[in-house]
């Protein structure tokens, strides 16, 4: 009885995981199709401002490499997929990675040494 008991909640536990990740995964398919979004909004045209337009190549960038992230952490390592279904510019690709501009100061204590959550 103990060891189905143990069985029992071990299924429930890595089913609640595997919930987890498919949530997160489908937000970060969200942030990635609204950065995308942004990005279509403003196209690369003579009147165009120039800064905002690739603080929105980077931040669709960024969005791309979390999305590609916790895809690999599902297991999915296709990403000729995404770009595909998502129809991701050669430029956002390009930037794909962290944001550059993430201030990194000396951490004093645990709490302050955590990366920012976007």
């Amino acid at each position: 009885m103990a060891v189905d008991l143990f069985r029992s909640g071990y299924a429930t536990l890595q089913y609640e995981i595997a919930e987890e990740r498919a949530s997160a995964l489908a937000r970060l398919g969200q942030r990635l199709e609204d950065a995308l979004t942004a990005l279509a909004a403003c196209p690369r045209t003579a009147n165009t401002d120039r800064t905002i337009r690739n603080r929105l190549v980077e931040q669709a960038g960024y969005a791309l490499w979390l999305f590609v992230v916790q895809r690999e952490a599902c297991g999915l390592n296709k990403i000729d997929h995404v770009i595909q279904v998502y129809r991701v510019p050669n430029e956002v690709i390009a930037r794909m990675g962290p944001l550059p501009n993430v201030r990194r100061t000396k951490a004093t204590s645990v709490v302050e040494a955590r990366a920012p959550l976007f």
